[in-house]
């Protein structure tokens, strides 16, 4: 089982070094201030007009990679007679009219700014930063760092950054994928692991990622 886990854990590790290592992709064509605009019109009452939410149950986006924002706004959208990825009827309705220039344009906003991070409160801290840094090689539970780097920055257009994230909201979303409920991640990488964890372990892991820089 031991020797599983550390082949897994490089195969992810190594994974991650060569899409770092790739030529990044040519800038989209984007405009920051249109996005502001859309987002002090669309997007402000729930994340506030800088990305960082007041409120844990709707996302810090400020600071986010914007490929990751432009990616999640196009999985919350229906596509004709297709049902969007992400079944959400608040984010569905925000993002109905929203044409793909526009998802872009705010996306561009947001990760231009700049995340007021959360604070780690929960007393059992050291539970959450063994996991978060080595993972639980009994149960087959590779580190959070493998994909989303020591300080929870994670990599653009690859992982999103989840560092200083509310503990809550990360909470919900690792719960929401150990059921399935979210299911819009690639090659159901989180299903997977949210599915080795207890639901301590998610506690503890996601205060432990609040309080990262």
């Amino acid at each position: 089982m031991v020797h599983r886990f550390i082949v897994l854990s490089l195969g992810i590790v190594f994974t991650v070094a060569a899409q770092a290592t790739d030529k990044p992709a040519a800038a989209p064509n984007v405009d920051a201030a249109k996005g502001q605009q859309i987002a002090a019109q669309v997007c402000a009452a729930c994340h506030n007009p800088d990305g960082n939410s007041a409120i844990a149950a709707n996302p810090k986006l400020a600071g986010q990679h914007a490929d990751y924002i432009y990616k999640q706004l196009k999985n919350f959208k229906a596509d004709g007679s297709k049902p969007a990825e992400r079944n959400n009827p608040i984010m569905g309705g925000m993002v109905a009219a929203l044409s793909d220039q526009d998802m872009k344009n705010v996306a561009a906003w947001y990760a231009s700014q700049t995340q007021k991070s959360e604070l780690a409160k929960n007393p059992a801290i050291e539970v959450g930063q063994k996991l978060y840094r080595a993972g639980n090689a009994g149960k087959g539970l590779p580190a959070c760092a493998a994909c989303h780097g020591p300080s929870g920055a994670g990599i653009p257009a690859q992982y999103p950054r989840i560092g200083g994230q509310f503990a809550d909201y990360t909470e919900m979303q690792l719960k929401a994928f150990r059921t399935g409920e979210r299911a819009n991640d690639p090659n159901k990488m989180m299903r997977a692991v949210a599915d080795k964890m207890s639901d301590a372990e998610i506690k503890a892991v996601s205060d432990y990622i609040a309080g990262l820089r």
